[in-house]
């Protein structure tokens, strides 16, 4: 059974980590499947991920996201290069369009997550 997008749940540890993050990547896919990721600061308010942009809406992501507004975005770390130790959270998302065209809102469906031991809270 496919969760309810809004429903996902956020650990302590993750939580934490989302709200030390300013930057995320934001995938979108064209009508002809072709996909484009940019990096963009976020907000994060506990449930959904948001953001904006210098001239948004004539961006190509803006125009992906009309077109097809499931998402993916990811807040990723490197803690350590030696030894390497990535960190991250990828969230499938629903994108909304909001405040006249210049804000993203990105809804959670599913997450997934690489390095975030909630023993190290």
């Amino acid at each position: 059974m496919a969760k309810e997008i809004g429903s996902v749940e956020f650990t302590k540890r993750e939580l934490s980590f989302l709200k030390e993050q300013g930057l995320g990547r934001i995938a979108t896919v064209s009508s002809h499947g072709q996909p484009h990721v940019v990096p963009v600061a976020f907000e994060f308010d506990g449930i959904c991920f948001y953001f904006g942009g210098w001239k948004l809406k004539n961006g190509l992501k803006f125009k992906n996201i009309l077109q097809n507004n499931k998402v993916a975005f990811v807040v990723d770390d490197l803690i350590s290069a030696n030894p390497r130790t990535p960190v991250g959270l990828e969230v499938k998302g629903i994108a909304e369009i909001l405040r006249g065209d210049d804000y993203v809102k990105n809804v959670p469906f599913k997450k997934s997550r690489w390095g975030l031991d909630e023993r190290s809270c």
